[in-house]
C-alpha cells in the first residue's frame, strides 16, 4: 500500500521524506501544485510508512493538545519588528533556538527557481532568508532531506505540512528533537498564477532578483499588502556576508504593487479563485486546529486596529511550545482566542463562481495575468466605488441632519 492513488494533496512531501527505498518525487501537476509520485514503482515495498506520515488520509490531527494559551505579540527590537511582516516573534524564535543548539528549517524564496522553497539555517544570518510571508505552496524537499532526525530543529511550515511532519517524527520515535511552528494559512495558490504574474513583472523591470510580498515600510502594517520586487537591471544588491541590521534593513525596490491598488496576484489569491482543490475540501486546520507547538499571524482584530509597526496573533498549544514563548526577546499581552483569531478563516473557503474561468485563462499559456485576474479587478473596482458612494452618503445624511 502505498500513496500511488492520492492525488489534489497537500503537496507537503514528508511521503518522500519518510521513504525508506526513495521511490517518490514531488512534482507539480499540471494544475501548478505540488503533489507525490511513485518514480519506480517496482522498488516499493508497498510498507505503507508513506501513508501512515501522510496527514491528507487520516481525519485527525497529530497532536492531543495539552494546552491552549493566546497572545498578542511583538519582537523588542524595533527593526526586527519592522522587517518582519508582522511582529517579527517568528524570527525571535528561530534565533532564539539557534543559540540553543537547534537549526531551524524555515522557507525562503529561491530567485533562480522561482518557487518558495524550504531549507535549512544553521546561523542568525541564515534565517534572515525566511523573514517575510510567502503567499506560495513551498517545494519542501530542498529542506527536508536535509533534516537529520538525531538533531534538533524548528520545523516551520503551513498546518498541513506541520501535521504530516509530526506524523513523521512520531512515527520514528523522534518527536523530542523538534519544536514545530505553523501559521494561520488562508489557502495555497497556484504556481501558474505565479509564472504568469513574474512573466507581467519582468517585461517591466527584467529578470527578477529579489521578491518581497509584505512590506510596512512605506504604508504601515495594516495596508502592507505590498509586492516589491526587483528586476536585473537594479544593482544595489545585498550581499549575505553583509552584517546583520545592513541584511535587515529595507531593501528599495524597483517595482510595487499594492493590493488596494488593484495587484493581480492578490485579486487572485484572496479572491479564492486559485487555490488547491485540498484549500477547499480537506483543510482541517482553520481558526486553533493545529498539530504545531505554536501558531503565529496577524492580529488584524480590533484591539490594534491603529497600531502600524505589526502585531503577531499568538497560540501556544503544548507546554514546550508555552515555556518557549517566555524566553524569546518579544513582548506578550494575553488576550482571549477570539481577540487573537479576530478577522482569520474559521472554516474553509467556498469555490467562488469566477473560478472555472479563471481556470481556464490560468491554463490558456496565451493569456496574461492581467487577463486572468480580470474578473477579480472588475469586482474590486466595484465593491471601490460602492465604498465611496456610501461614504458620501452618509456625509450627505450627517449634514442633512446637522441643518
Amino acid at each position: 500500500m502505498n500513496i500511488s492513488d492520492i492525488h489534489d494533496c497537500y503537496g507537503c512531501g514528508v511521503c518522500a521524506k519518510a521513504c525508506g527505498y526513495k521511490v517518490i518525487d514531488i512534482r507539480l501537476n499540471k494544475y501548478g501544485f505540488f503533489e507525490p509520485y511513485i518514480t519506480y514503482p517496482d522498488k516499493c515495498t508497498d510498507c505503507g510508512i508513506c501513508r501512515k506520515v501522510c496527514a491528507f488520509v487520516h481525519d485527525d490531527l497529530s497532536l492531543q493538545k495539552e494546552i491552549e494559551v493566546s497572545y498578542g505579540g511583538w519582537s523588542n527590537d524595533p527593526q526586527v519588528r519592522q522587517k518582519c511582516s508582522s511582529g517579527g516573534v517568528g524570527y525571535e524564535l528561530g534565533k532564539y533556538l539557534l543559540s540553543d543548539g537547534y537549526k531551524v528549517c524555515g522557507v525562503r524564496y529561491n530567485v533562480e527557481k522561482k518557487r518558495a522553497e524550504h531549507y535549512i539555517a544553521s546561523t542568525p544570518t541564515e534565517l534572515i532568508q525566511s523573514i517575510g510571508s510567502k503567499y506560495l505552496q513551498s517545494y519542501t524537499l530542498s529542506g527536508f532531506y536535509d533534516i537529520d532526525k538525531k538533531q534538533k530543529y524548528l520545523i516551520t511550515g503551513t498546518p498541513c505540512q506541520i501535521d504530516s511532519f509530526r506524523r513523521y517524527a512520531q512515527t520514528f520515535h523522534c518527536e523530542d528533537n523538534f519544536i514545530f511552528m505553523d501559521f494561520f494559512c488562508h489557502g495555497v495558490p497556484s504556481m501558474l498564477v505565479w509564472d504568469k504574474y513574474l512573466q507581467w513583472a519582468e517585461h517591466k523591470i527584467g529578470k527578477i532578483t529579489y521578491a518581497s510580498w509584505r512590506n510596512k515600510f512605506q504604508y504601515g502594517w495594516h495596508d502592507s499588502w505590498l509586492m516589491g520586487l526587483i528586476g536585473e537591471k537594479k544593482t544595489n544588491q545585498s550581499s549575505h556576508s553583509e552584517s546583520f541590521y545592513n541584511l535587515i534593513k529595507e531593501i528599495p525596490v524597483s517595482f510595487q504593487s499594492r493590493r488596494t491598488q488593484g495587484d493581480p496576484f492578490y485579486a487572485l489569491f484572496l479572491g479564492n479563485c486559485c487555490l488547491g482543490k485540498q484549500c477547499y475540501h480537506n483543510c482541517k486546520y482553520k481558526y486553533h486546529n493545529s498539530s504545531a507547538d505554536i501558531r503565529i499571524g496577524d492580529m488584524w482584530g480590533s484591539i490594534y486596529k491603529t497600531n502600524e509597526q505589526g502585531v503577531n496573533a499568538i497560540i501556544s498549544f503544548t507546554q514546550k511550545g508555552e515555556e518557549l514563548l517566555h524566553k524569546l526577546n518579544c513582548t506578550l499581552v494575553p488576550h482571549t482566542l477570539e481577540e487573537v483569531a479576530e478577522g482569520q478563516m474559521k472554516k474553509c473557503t467556498s469555490i467562488p463562481a469566477e473560478a472555472e474561468k479563471v481556470w481556464t485563462n490560468l491554463l490558456d499559456p496565451n493569456k496574461t495575468i492581467i487577463q486572468v485576474a480580470k474578473s477579480e479587478l472588475r469586482k474590486r473596482k466595484i465593491r471601490k466605488w460602492k465604498g465611496r458612494f456610501n461614504h458620501f452618503f452618509r456625509i450627505l445624511n450627517i449634514q442633512y441632519q446637522i441643518r
